[in-house]
């Protein structure tokens, strides 16, 4: 069983997660930029956060065989901060390495005018770049804030087969489905979706553009999610081919957009910019 992790953010993981994901048959993750758990004071801590996406984590997964991108922006969450927002003046020079296959996350945390700004700024650069766009749809009043972020891609010039609508559940699959975006579920311990209930979604709404992650973080979260994801879809009579589609092909298909995804993460390197994951001893 091969797995592609869509959502994960491997900077808040131990190397233990890295070992016990790639046993589990987790291959590639796409690791989005996002809230660090407390406020950043200035645009230089997001530029560090950036390069740190792009250089050191890739360097770290590929230790453990695991092929590693990212996506960047501002955040929904910091969006409402005065003091961040001069970031989105560095995004465009982010957005252009390798290494960065969408926009990402951007959208909404609390539905403010200054979110609004920012969600309709990023798209736009999405498309200036020709990179696909992941969307944070808000965790509080789900279905207002889908029906937001919807009016606001349809007004932008990236097409919406291009955005990827993530955290989503039963109250907001069914419009975004009709909405032509790809569909994103966070399968959680005790919030969000859970494995079961990602199954009865697949049961329903099919398979096409599903992708499910486990947006595991510094928070009660588990990199495990998508394997018991899998494992959930097998025991429910799905087969092999149909979880192989969820787990592998569509978040291939939705990231290979960016014309920058690399399956392979090949040797790992000793070290990066001098420094080795060793520690006590050559």
């Amino acid at each position: 069983m091969r797995i592609f992790d869509p959502h994960i953010h491997m900077t808040s993981r131990t190397t233990d997660d890295y070992r016990a994901m790639y046993a589990a048959g987790v291959r590639a993750v796409v690791e989005p930029s996002f809230w660090l758990g407390q406020p950043r004071t200035s645009p230089e801590s997001f530029l560090d956060y950036f390069d740190a996406l792009l250089g050191f984590e890739p360097f770290r997964a590929a230790q453990y065989g695991i092929a590693h991108h990212c996506t960047i922006a501002l955040n929904p969450k910091e969006a409402n901060d005065p003091r961040c927002l001069p970031v989105l003046e560095e995004l465009p020079r982010y957005l252009l390495k390798d290494g960065v296959v969408a926009v990402g996350e951007i959208g909404y945390d609390s539905m403010t005018p200054a979110e609004d700004t920012a969600l309709a700024a990023q798209l736009e650069l999405a498309a200036e770049h020709r990179l696909p766009a992941l969307v944070h749809t808000p965790h509080r009043d789900k279905l207002a804030g889908l029906r937001r972020t919807l009016d606001v891609v349809r007004e932008s010039a990236l097409p919406a087969d291009r955005v990827l609508l993530d955290h989503l559940n039963e109250t907001t699959v069914k419009e975004a489905k009709s909405a032509d975006c790809w569909l994103g579920f966070s399968v959680y311990p005790d919030t969000k979706m859970d494995e079961h209930r990602m199954v009865a979604v697949l049961k329903e709404y099919g398979l096409d553009r599903v992708l499910v992650n486990s947006a595991a973080d510094w928070g009660n979260s588990d990199p495990l999610k998508t394997r018991q994801v899998a494992d959930a879809m097998l025991a429910e009579g799905f087969g092999e081919d149909d979880v192989d589609q969820v787990l592998w092909r569509n978040p291939v298909a939705f990231y290979g957009l960016s014309g920058r995804l690399v399956l392979d993460p090949g040797a790992p390197a000793a070290s990066h910019e001098g420094n080795s994951l060793l520690r006590g001893g050559e």
